[in-house]
């Protein structure tokens, strides 16, 4: 065991705790040292608060040497000797502040080794740990509270050897028996397990192997001490080891790249950021006690030392003026994090990068690429495009601070220009929103002002560059002529006569600096009541206008009329005449409703009856109702009453009248200034009625005043035409079968060279060709395939396939039956697989031999027909007549 002796020294500035350890010189037994560089002590000491650099001085260089990190050891090969008469002395220098501290070192012999058999000779240089002593001969025991046992220390990464002793346990009660001690507890006899040990007969406590603080920072055990038969002759005590902290990591950053924004234009003193590392050794110490420091900045730009960082918090904040993020728009640092309070000769570091990016703001006003924009546009045009304005701006694209935001300022007090802007290209888009008149203004000069959709940042001004000038043509159009007023409204009484002048509707040119004549045509009439003189908008009737007509509306009738300039690009223009009708007393009234029902007997036989007329009051009601004097029977059977203005009644006059129709006139005037009368017929049916007063013979009269014969007769009408449709129907199909059966030359008892025939039906087209045109083909002419080139064939010639017999015609000059013929050809064709389809290019070169027709070019000569009597073909018609003059006439 080694004596530890505590040295504390407190100063102004700093402080330092030195431990002394006294060292075994050489080696147990007879075993020699492997080196004369031997470890024989280690110095610590331990900083009250001071940071500084520590240089230690050996008095004795000659046999011992000490390290910086406070090892000592042995320079030489040391004898078994005596201890020496002056001891080591160890000075510890503060290189800051030179202030010094000493220590010495006790150098003491090996300790003898005993047999087993022979107790240990146990050394009195370790430090005892006693058990608190007992009271056992009193017969009430007071029991001390148990000691309170300082922790002990260890450092972590101890180099050795091992097993390294720590301290003794010792109690009273060995003196006068054996004992055997123990311990318990984590890294004894439980896991992590086997890191310490203690000497059973001893009582010397042992580390086994290096201890890491980072892993378990620190050991509760239990020391027990019992005697030979196991029992307990001490209360069990608590040791806590300490493992003590050495420097054996290096800090480490959350992140590698950390990532900062920072505007540009910021003051000295903003803050960007903050970097953070990590120390896994105590932090309590200065091995865990971290300092930040910058080592690089690029780029160098406008300074090389645009940023500092807090050596303790990591704050990055910015230490100089100038961020120009047009110039640079992003900074990247090396941080250095160092431990041990961050001495550069004995603290671990490691470095991370920051990367700042500086972010924009609006410190570049947008400017024009030239002071003046030029434009032109057609009058009364729309949403156009006038001019396109550019601008540059330094700031970041697509930001707020660089999409502009364009003003008119001046030149457009009416409001007819706007410029949005084209979020593309950040262009300022001249555009018409109001139509321009050529003839009131032709040039325009706007003033526009360009800006951000962001207020520029303190201190910054708009320069002149911000704002422009447009200049904008307008273009002369031929402008369409316009009616004034539209619609224009005239009032006159119906019924004016044809080629009365109504009105004079012209039209007007906006184009005053273009001369342009206009005019005038009709271009909705919908009675066809008018005319329009195509020069002077003279507008005249052509019939009598007539405001009970379907064309009229609530008395109006709409006209419209075109007027159209002579321009090299004609515009025309519509105007709409509207003809207000007033009534006149020009429609005779008449009886309503026109039938009626009435029983036989005369109650109840009542009819109310009313008028209608065409015309308004007061050309109209109040009506007079009277029964006309003709036939005679009218007033014996009928009466009429006057109800009011607008009513009369009906009844009967006598008490009973025959069932029937009967049409009753009557004679109704209306109340026109020259009142206007009619005679209106009233069809009255008479029938039996029943209590309520309801016919009961048979239906009632139709709307149409039909009878029952009428409606027999229309219904057997139906059903004739019906009969009809089928019968052609039928004819139609049987017409069908009748021309697919049809053969294609005549009869041959028909002369074909004495007769004309009639036909009377051309064919409808491919579907009604249902003929073999392979027939038309004679066999005997073909061309033998001998007298062919070989590998030369027509399109239009059948494939090489054994011909099929087709019948061979007589060479006799009348031949037989031509129908048999055709029909034996047409059997063969249709075996025929070499046939053409219809479709196909056929090639006739047949006219046949032995034909008892003539050449037709025997129709070129006069006397060829001169024998023939065409006179009948005069009865025939004019073109048949011209026939007959052609071949009938004579020489002359």
């Amino acid at each position: 065991m080694q004596e530890t002796h505590v040295l504390c020294c407190t100063v102004t500035q700093s402080s330092y705790k030195a431990m002394l350890y006294s060292c075994h010189c050489g080696t147990r037994g007879t075993r020699a040292p492997k080196s004369h560089l031997s470890a024989v002590s280690a110095l610590k000491f331990v900083s009250c608060g001071r940071g500084g650099l520590v240089r230690f001085e050996c008095s004795n260089p000659s046999d011992f040497r000490i390290e910086g990190d406070g090892v000592v050891y042995a320079a030489r090969t040391l004898q078994r000797t005596p201890v020496p008469a002056s001891p080591l002395l160890i000075k510890a220098v503060d290189t800051t502040t030179q202030q010094q501290w000493v220590t010495q070192v006790k150098m003491m012999p090996p300790t003898q080794v005993q047999e087993p058999a022979v107790p240990p000779v146990i050394s009195k240089t370790l430090k005892e740990i006693v058990f608190p002593s007992q009271n056992a001969d009193s017969t009430l025991k007071r029991i001390k509270r148990d000691w309170v046992i300082p922790p002990i220390n260890v450092p972590e990464n101890s180099r050795g050897p091992f097993p390294q002793e720590l301290v003794r346990i010792r109690s009273d009660h060995d003196k006068n028996r054996s004992l055997r001690y123990s311990v318990t507890g984590p890294g004894a006899d439980q896991p992590p397990n086997g890191i310490f040990t203690i000497d059973p007969i001893s009582g010397e406590l042992s580390v086994n192997k290096p201890l890491d603080r980072e892993h378990i920072p620190n050991f509760h055990l239990r020391a027990h001490a019992v005697d030979l038969n196991g029992n307990q002759v001490e209360n069990p005590i608590d040791i806590v080891i300490n493992v003590i902290d050495m420097n054996d990591n290096r800090p480490e950053f959350t992140h590698q790249i950390w990532n900062g924004t920072v505007p540009e234009g910021s003051k000295p003193g903003t803050f960007v950021m903050t970097v953070t590392s990590i120390d896994k050794d105590d932090p309590k110490t200065a091995n865990g006690m971290l300092r930040y420091k910058i080592l690089s900045q690029n780029p160098e730009s406008p300074s090389s030392n645009m940023f500092t960082i807090n050596n303790k918090t990591g704050g990055i904040i910015t230490v100089a003026a100038g961020l120009d993020r047009e110039k640079v728009p992003q900074y990247t640092l090396i941080i250095q994090a160092t431990d041990m309070e961050g001495n550069p000769m004995y603290g671990l570091s490691n470095t991370a990068t920051a990367v700042i990016r500086v972010t924009d703001i609006n410190d570049n006003p947008p400017e024009f690429t030239a002071e003046m924009f030029f434009g032109e546009v057609p009058e009364n045009a729309v949403n156009v495009i006038v001019a396109n304005l550019s601008v540059t701006d330094k700031d970041q694209p697509n930001t707020p601070a660089w999409n502009a935001v364009y003003k008119i300022t001046g030149g457009d007090p009416t409001g007819r220009f706007s410029v949005p802007t084209d979020p593309t290209t950040n262009e300022g888009l001249v555009t018409v929103v109001k139509p321009i008149d050529y003839e009131i203004s032709r040039t325009y000069v706007l003033t526009v002002e360009a800006r951000n959709e962001v207020p520029l940042a303190r201190g910054i001004h708009s320069p002149r560059q911000s704002t422009a000038t447009v200049s904008i043509r307008v273009k002369d159009v031929n402008e369409s002529p316009y009616f004034d007023p539209n619609p224009k409204l005239i009032k006159l009484e119906e019924g004016m006569m044809p080629e009365s002048t109504l009105t004079i509707f012209t039209a007007q040119d906006p184009d005053r600096y273009m001369e342009q004549t206009i005019r005038y045509s009709k271009l909705s009439d919908p009675a066809n009541w008018l005319m329009i003189d195509q020069n002077t908008g003279r507008i005249k009737t052509i019939a009598i206008l007539d405001r009970e007509s379907p064309y009229v509306k609530n008395s109006l009738y709409n006209a419209t009329f075109l007027a159209t300039d002579n321009g090299e690009k004609k515009a025309s223009g519509t105007g709409t005449l509207q003809i207000y009708l007033v009534d006149i007393n020009d429609n005779a009234p008449k009886v309503f409703p026109q039938e009626a029902e009435i029983c036989e007997k005369p109650e109840p036989n009542a009819i109310n009856i009313t008028a209608l007329d065409g015309d308004l009051i007061p050309n109209a009601g109040p009506f007079a109702f009277e029964l006309a004097h003709r036939p005679s029977d009218v007033r014996r059977n009928w009466t009429i009453t006057r109800i009011s203005g607008e009513y009369a009644q009906m009844s009967l006059k006598i008490g009973y009248l025959e069932s029937g129709i009967y049409e009753v006139p009557i004679i109704i005037t209306d109340s026109g200034n020259l009142p206007m009368s009619n005679t209106s017929y009233l069809r009255i049916k008479v029938c039996q009625c029943d209590m309520n007063g309801d016919c009961t013979d048979q239906q009632h009269i139709m709307a149409a005043g039909l009878g029952t014969g009428a409606i027999i007769s229309i219904l057997l009408c139906i059903i004739i035409l019906l009969i009809l449709v089928l019968m052609f129907v039928v004819w139609m199909k049987r017409r069908d079968k009748e021309r697919q059966a049809k053969q294609l030359l005549i009869d041959p008892e028909d002369d074909v060279r004495d007769n004309i025939l009639k036909y009377d039906e051309e064919g409808g087209g491919e579907e009604d060709q249902d003929y073999d045109l392979s027939q038309l083909q004679q066999p005997d002419t073909l061309e033998p395939d001998a007298i062919k080139p070989v590998g030369i064939r027509r399109l239009d010639e059948r494939p090489l396939h054994p011909e099929p017999q087709y019948p061979m015609r007589s060479a006799a000059p009348h031949p037989g039956d031509i129908g048999d013929f055709i029909n034996e050809g047409l059997k063969a064709a249709d075996n025929d697989p070499t046939a053409p389809p219809y479709d196909s290019l056929l090639v006739f070169d047949y006219e046949g031999s032995g034909s008892t027709a003539g050449s037709l070019s025997s129709l070129n000569s006069s006397s060829s027909g001169g024998d023939q009597d065409y006179d009948y073909l005069n009865d025939w018609g004019p073109r048949f007549r011209k026939l007959a003059d052609m071949y009938g006439g004579s020489d002359d």
